[in-house]
């Protein structure tokens, strides 16, 4: 019996698969207001890691101010409420 046929199938590993350091709405209220908030800033805050290649804002939290967002994806939800604040979104 040959080795490939005799060592046990273990599932599918996407080499492809994105992976997103998540930043909730509420995390972004500690920035003072008019400031734009991207990836270094996330870092300088220590709400991502050096290591996070992509970040994701989620819409858990309320925003009371104006900020620019400058990530790689937003939820509808978050798009909605930075936007109701007066806020903007770089993607």
């Amino acid at each position: 019996m040959p080795l490939q046929r005799r060592l046990p199938k273990r599932g599918f590993n996407n080499i492809f698969k994105k992976v997103y350091a998540i930043v909730n709405v509420q995390e972004l209220e500690r920035f003072a207001a008019d400031t734009r908030v991207d990836k270094q800033a996330l870092i300088a805050a220590g709400l991502v890691s050096k290591n996070d290649n992509l970040v994701k804002v989620l819409g858990d939290g309320e925003l009371k101010h104006a900020i620019t967002v400058a990530v790689d994806k937003v939820s509808g939800s978050a798009r909605q409420k930075i936007e109701a604040a007066g806020g903007k979104i770089e993607e």
